[in-house]
């Protein structure tokens, strides 16, 4: 379980986030939404320990995280942005495999679970001698799926992986992202901005507004049950893609 307490930062003045409160059940799918500048992708951030809270903290499974213990941590988490921030000079073998090496794992434990890896995001494996540059949109998020699971992380952070695709390329990703948090049943914390996409995968949604928490439900509860006008308001403006979910 992931338990955020009382998380709170500012940018030159902006309080991006103020007084978070959320916990995130083990195996679960927990998705953060809201309009653009909201604090979602701040909030997923420092839980990849990519930046520090002004003030507040978290825990990982009772485990409190601070800047002594944040690297032997990210060993348990995998973390994947929009467009796969995958590095251009390496080939998607070497992106998928860089972790592992650092980490020193054997050679042959790295080639079977790249192997099982490529079955599971249905890669075909002799893209991995590409670059990225030489590979498609779709292609690149399977690649940067691949390297965020190449440590069977616990817990599984993704900030807006979908956003930069085609309708036809994210609704194949979409297909098999769902299938593969249901199969290894991993802890996940997605970003969006699309709620047909936060309803298809989330059993929890967690809608922001600036920097805090304005409804934290179910996907019908925050459909039909809307807390306030501003939910209201932001599902009603997307109720249109919801017929597809």
């Amino acid at each position: 379980m992931i338990v955020i307490k009382n998380i709170s930062k500012n940018y030159e003045g902006i309080n991006v986030l103020k007084n978070i409160n959320l916990e995130i059940e083990t195996a679960s799918t927990t998705i953060l939404i809201g309009p653009s500048g909201c604090g979602k992708s701040t909030l997923i951030r420092i839980l990849a320990g990519l930046i520090e809270p002004d003030s507040g903290s978290f825990e990982i499974n009772k485990i409190k995280i601070d800047k002594n213990n944040i690297n032997e941590i990210r060993k348990k988490l995998g973390y994947v942005i929009q467009e796969g921030g995958l590095f251009p000079h390496l080939t998607a073998l070497e992106n998928v495999s860089l972790a592992a090496k650092y980490f020193k794992l054997e050679e042959e434990k790295i080639n079977e679970r790249i192997k099982l890896l490529c079955g599971l995001t249905n890669l075909n494996n002799q893209l991995l001698e590409k670059y990225p540059l030489q590979l498609s949109g779709g292609q690149r998020q399977r690649i940067s799926l691949m390297r965020a699971l190449m440590l069977d992380p616990e817990i599984l952070l993704l900030d807006e992986p979908l956003g930069a695709l085609d309708p036809l390329i994210r609704f194949d990703l979409q297909t098999d992202l769902k299938k593969i948090f249901q199969e290894l049943g991993k802890t996940v914390v997605m970003v969006t901005h699309d709620l047909a996409e936060a309803v298809y995968f989330g059993k929890k949604i967690v809608l922001m507004k600036e920097g805090e928490i304005i409804q934290e439900s179910s996907p019908e509860e925050l459909i039909n049950n809307p807390q306030n006008e501003f939910v209201q308001k932001f599902v009603k403006a997307q109720r249109s893609h919801l017929d597809f979910v």
